[in-house]
């Protein structure tokens, strides 16, 4: 039975994850929970996976949890704050940490994980766009696994089974298109929150769903992509597929194609990298070709999705220029859903923050590094939207 330790439990990929756990309770047991407000979900799963520790991020919330709880015969050790999700990823015999804590905000736990020799499930994209400089030698150094598990990058990840090293030629992420990949570029400057919350095809938390509205997810993907198989920017493309079968593919040196097809369901993805090298049975509904129809494909798009390009410029220039990026795209995004800019200002914001940067720039940054220009890069956002 594996120990495992849940951050964001309660969003998206953390509720996701109890749902495999809950399936397979002889093959997995939890160890550690954390989350940011959800009272009501939080002691909900307390009370179903019994775990050892748990951390409410808002520290004003702490009372009410223990209240919650009050009544439930295995009382956890409760944490709070920043310190307190960290204290959970690094807590006891959990051998694989799930990160589903969204944003840069995942990056402090992420870092305390690996250094207590936990392996890593990766659903936070920012660990490596903006920490990468940090985590991958901790990764090294400390000897533990870094798995993908979102889609792309796990499909990526299962498609190289087997292919040797120095095999791999070519990586092709694919792209759902958000939700306004039949809209017009003209007709961009009047969408609203309402509209770009309509993911076509994913169930995802508001923050994701508004970066595969902009294709941002897939520039920081082509980023991510870039740290955890070592390939060069020019050897990253990107392709639309809006039937979201194949999750990714991959060229190898003598031109082959490797593809990873599924229903959009992030469960597997996050299975595979609990379970891997292993192939856990599940009773979900098996793909079949004849059910999910054509498969098409197309172009994307850049004057429509002009923040692929400032991901791919973002990610060549290296140093801190990923974590700006990623910074002010969380900020923007953040400015959008509170309607108080476009949705067309988004990757103008971003586009103006990262030239501002340029001059700042370090080849070699460390976490105090990353933490002060992810700082930066939010408070320049919020000096721009006052002249938006």
């Amino acid at each position: 039975m594996k120990a495992i330790t849940v951050l964001g439990s309660t969003g998206s990929i953390g509720t996701q994850t109890l749902d495999i756990v809950s399936q397979n309770p002889d093959k997995f047991r939890v160890v550690g929970l954390a989350t940011g407000n959800n009272i009501e979900l939080l002691a909900e799963q307390i009370r179903t996976f019994n775990p050892e520790i748990v951390a409410i991020c808002n520290e004003n919330k702490l009372a009410e949890l223990h209240q919650a709880i009050a009544s439930h015969s295995h009382q956890p050790i409760i944490l709070a704050g920043e310190g307190g999700v960290a204290e959970v990823a690094s807590y006891g015999d959990a051998e694989s940490v799930v990160t589903g804590i969204v944003g840069c905000a995942g990056l402090l736990p992420t870092v305390a994980a690996i250094k207590a020799g936990k392996d890593i499930a990766l659903a936070n994209k920012e660990t490596l766009i903006a920490g990468a400089p940090v985590v991958l030698p901790l990764v090294e150094k400390h000897g533990v696994k870094l798995l993908p598990a979102d889609s792309e990058h796990s499909a990526i990840f299962q498609c190289l089974q087997g292919v040797p090293e120095g095999g791999l030629r070519r990586i092709i992420l694919t792209a759902s298109g958000g939700a306004f990949r039949d809209l017009s570029v003209e007709k961009l400057a009047s969408v609203t929150v309402k509209d770009a919350l309509k993911h076509p095809n994913w169930s995802m938390g508001k923050k994701i769903t508004i970066d595969s509205a902009t294709l941002m997810n897939k520039g920081l993907e082509v980023i991510e992509a870039h740290y955890l198989f070592d390939m060069d920017y020019d050897r990253i493309d990107i392709v639309i597929h809006p039937q979201s079968i194949i999750h990714s593919l991959i060229e190898v040196q003598d031109t082959s194609v490797l593809a990873q097809l599924g229903w959009p369901d992030m469960r597997l993805p996050l299975l595979y990298a609990l379970s891997y090298p292993e192939r856990i049975y599940t009773d979900w509904k098996q793909f079949d070709l004849v059910s999910a129809g054509d498969l098409t494909f197309r172009e994307p798009d850049h004057k429509k999705y002009p923040c692929m390009q400032l991901a791919y410029a973002a990610g060549r220039e290296g140093g801190l220029m990923p974590a700006v990026l990623n910074a002010a795209n969380e900020q923007a995004v953040e400015l959008f859903l509170d309607e108080q800019i476009e949705f067309l200002d988004i990757p103008r914001i971003i586009e103006t923050v990262c030239d501002r940067f340029t001059r700042h720039n370090t080849a070699s940054p460390n976490l105090s590094d990353i933490i002060e220009a992810d700082k930066w890069a939010r408070q320049q956002v919020k000096e721009i939207k006052q002249e938006v």
